[in-house]
């Protein structure tokens, strides 16, 4: 090392400088990062303030509308939106489960032979198309968390707030995934039923008789298959219908916990 009392001192001023500057450094980062805690609690309140009295999820882009730039008003209209758009694909995949044909087949009593083959047919497609609603609703349902889930990064939402929003929306998929499970297998099994229905009268086609609108048959054994069958028929429709009321009922109470939700459980501040 230089022996020269000059270069000494050159050294330790630079080495106070970098300390320094290191120091101005760390102050400086902790100032942004408490300035953005507070701009966030300030959004917080803010959206607090602009969704506590809402009724209706409606009323969401109305307070977006007001405070465009609020982050926390920005993931709850957007994930409203993507809720409702998941449950519209879900609905649709639902209603594309039986061909048309199916509905305009309902007088059985006065369709030829073919027709009614024709019908089965349709029958065991509306029973395989049931048999693939629960996966094809998980897929939308994970498409719908995905797409949240990115956009509240792409916000720089605090953790908390986004581990409460996908908590809440895994809740209410696990709800939506187990009663479209059941809902599927209702369907599959209608609709099996309701094959085995059509293959009484394909089996004894001829032999009937239409009188009242009641099929007549020959023989009481007959008799006896085709009440068997209409019977398991009537009971698993009974079940789908009953399963549509409670989906009804299931989905008025998750848009009421969802309101709830928006009003005081997520937007909170700190």
């Amino acid at each position: 090392m230089s022996s020269d009392p000059n270069t000494k001192w050159r050294v330790r001023i630079a080495l106070l400088s970098l300390f320094a500057f290191a120091a101005v450094a760390s102050v400086g980062a902790y100032v942004v990062a408490d300035l953005g805690k507070l701009q966030d609690n300030i959004a917080a309140r803010e959206s607090q303030a602009a969704l506590q009295g809402i009724t209706d999820l409606s009323q969401i882009d109305a307070a977006l509308s007001q405070h465009p730039t609020n982050k926390f008003l920005r993931i709850m209209a957007m994930a409203t939106r993507a809720a409702d758009e998941a449950n519209a694909a879900i609905e649709n995949l639902s209603s594309a489960i039986e061909p048309a044909e199916i509905s305009k087949t309902s007088n059985l009593g006065a369709v030829s032979r073919s027709d009614l083959e024709a019908l089965r047919r349709d029958l065991k497609t509306a029973e395989t198309n049931a048999t693939t609603l629960a996966p094809r609703a998980t897929a939308v349902l994970k498409a719908e968390r995905d797409t949240i889930e990115r956009y509240a990064l792409s916000l720089h939402l605090e953790k908390d707030y986004s581990r409460s929003l996908l908590e809440h929306i895994d809740k209410r998929h696990a709800e939506m995934a187990a009663f479209t499970s059941s809902l599927s297998s209702a369907r599959a099994d209608f609709y099996r039923a309701y094959q085995n229905y059509v293959g009484v009268l394909v089996g004894e086609f001829g032999s009937y008789k239409v009188v009242g609108g009641q099929f007549i048959f020959p023989l009481q054994r007959t008799v006896d298959r085709y009440n068997v069958a209409a019977q398991a028929m009537t009971n698993a429709a009974r079940h789908v219908t009953e399963l549509d009321e409670e989906g009804k009922r299931l989905r008025a109470s998750r848009q009421a916990r969802w309101l709830q939700f928006v009003r005081s459980e997520f937007i909170r501040a700190e």
